[in-house]
């Protein structure tokens, strides 16, 4: 079992209230008839992931920028499915108008929230896992986000794919067991077999099977092209090497593209669980406009308990 003494959990908050937009009934709505589910629902959420994992510190990561122009410039289909008409993206009006509140909210509470320009929240999350220097639990239903698994640390992933209340917890073996490959290699694996979701075509005729053997067989992208370029066949199935070598365009970008940022220029920001709202005033401003007490008093209930297990423990 890890030491929970110091553990630091990393929340994709756009996956999150996303899942809380489409999963709560958009008949939950403000006094004035504003919805409010996506806020309502993402702060159940957080209340049920810090009840169940026990963080002593936590990070909302949030996307500065959900399509950076360097993703683009190497990759032009990327996410470009995604582009709305005014060149935004396609978040629901509904849901657009949550989020600045959702932003308020965290703030009130003290519950460190972390956007960089230029990147997005898996980016963030990318850098804050790698320096953290505790266990860490990621919370997502992106499957990007498998590549920064580490038994080490630990980094781990807790899925939300299947619901926050369903959640599981995911190591490097849990990757390895699902696509047979070792399990920090998925950002590599996904390259190779593209993902439709983020408009990467991956390599015509390379399916998850092929990719798994290329990535277990050669590591990096990098590496792949380089062994497929020198004329040698062996270590590749039957025709991939052919189709390596098709791709060679997109594969020398994909990676630029596919991996998470490590190295994401951090503003100041306090992680640390607080007992009490950061802004008890302005909280209750927000919860009185939105209509959010009873949400909010489950959250601020589930991190005074951790806090003060955490101080009984010391």
């Amino acid at each position: 079992m890890n030491d929970r003494r110091d553990s630091l959990m990393l929340l994709d908050t756009p996956s999150l209230y996303f899942r809380a937009y489409y999963g709560v009934p958009d008949s939950i709505t403000a006094p004035d008839g504003t919805p409010v589910n996506a806020i309502r629902g993402l702060l159940d959420f957080m209340a049920r992931l810090v009840r169940d994992h026990l963080p002593t510190r936590l990070v909302a990561a949030m996307d500065a920028d959900w399509r950076p122009q360097w993703r683009v410039d190497a990759l032009p289909s990327y996410k470009a499915h995604r582009v709305a008409a005014d060149g935004g993206d396609q978040t629901p009006d509904a849901l657009a108008v949550q989020v600045p509140v959702i932003e308020e909210v965290l703030d009130a509470i003290g519950i460190a929230r972390v956007g960089v320009a230029g990147y997005e929240a898996d980016d963030v999350i990318g850098t804050l896992a790698g320096t953290a220097g505790c266990a860490v639990d990621i919370v997502t239903g992106d499957r990007d986000l498998f590549q920064l698994v580490r038994d080490d640390q630990p980094v781990r992933i807790v899925y939300t794919a299947k619901g926050v209340g369903s959640a599981s917890r995911w190591d490097e073996a849990a990757v390895t067991a699902k696509y047979g490959i070792p399990g920090r290699m998925y950002g590599e694996f996904a390259a190779l077999r593209g993902d439709p979701s983020d408009g990467l075509p991956g390599v015509p005729g390379v399916g998850e099977k092929t990719a798994a053997a290329l990535v277990s067989k050669f590591g990096c992208v990098e590496d792949l092209l380089e062994a497929a370029q020198s004329g040698d066949d062996s270590g590749f199935p039957a025709g991939a090497r052919a189709k390596i070598l098709s791709a060679a365009d997109y594969l020398a970008v994909a990676p630029l593209v596919v991996r998470v940022a490590r190295d994401v220029p951090m503003p100041a920001y306090d992680d640390r669980l607080r007992a009490t709202p950061k802004d008890p005033q302005r909280l209750v401003e927000l919860s009185d406009r939105w209509g959010l007490d009873s949400a909010l008093n489950r959250l601020l209930s589930a991190v005074q308990q951790v806090v003060e297990s955490q101080a009984t423990a010391e």
